[in-house]
């Protein structure tokens, strides 16, 4: 007998939630300070996190149902990663084209349009630049991508699963 659909998402939802426990464990113990950038990443990994476990709790029986989910949790994904990406990229410029500080994140919520507040993250800063801290020499925004690309699996295994129903 094969194992439920629903142990994919779970698996998700629970490679979601270390990787919260991680960014949360480096803010809270390690003292390190999420930049804008950062924060964003959280988000995207909170959206896949929460699409994973409607994805379980429904355990919709239909190919469609399935795949809507999948299609959903991967575009959490999808967005996580690129703004990872984007931090990793930000991070790689010559200190001569960094772009220059700008005012913090909770500023820019109270005072600017959603829009605006996105695109001006986004477009980084020099605070996102900077390599905090690193693991193996790979920095935290690198790791985050390659966490993103293992979250990846579950909704294309997903995907995948729903496609062979």
């Amino acid at each position: 007998m094969r194992p439920a659909w629903g142990w994919l998402p779970l698996a998700g939802v629970a490679f979601c939630a270390l990787m919260m426990a991680v960014a949360l464990g480096l803010e809270h113990i390690g003292g390190l300070e999420p930049c804008p950038l950062c924060v964003f990443q959280r988000v995207g990994v909170i959206a896949a996190g929460l699409t994973l476990a409607v994805a379980a709790g429904h355990n919709p029986g239909g190919r469609i149902g399935r795949s809507v989910y999948a299609v959903l949790g991967l575009v959490a994904v999808a967005g996580g990663a690129f703004v990872a990406g984007r931090h990793v990229w930000l991070q790689s410029l010559p200190a001569d084209q960094v772009p220059s500080c700008g005012p913090g994140l909770d500023y820019m919520i109270d005072v600017l349009p959603m829009q605006e507040v996105i695109a001006t993250v986004l477009s980084g800063s020099g605070e996102c630049a900077d390599v905090d801290a690193a693991l193996l020499g790979v920095s935290l925004p690198a790791w985050t991508l390659v966490g993103f690309i293992v979250l990846a699996a579950f909704p294309l295994a997903m995907l995948w699963r729903a496609a062979k129903r």
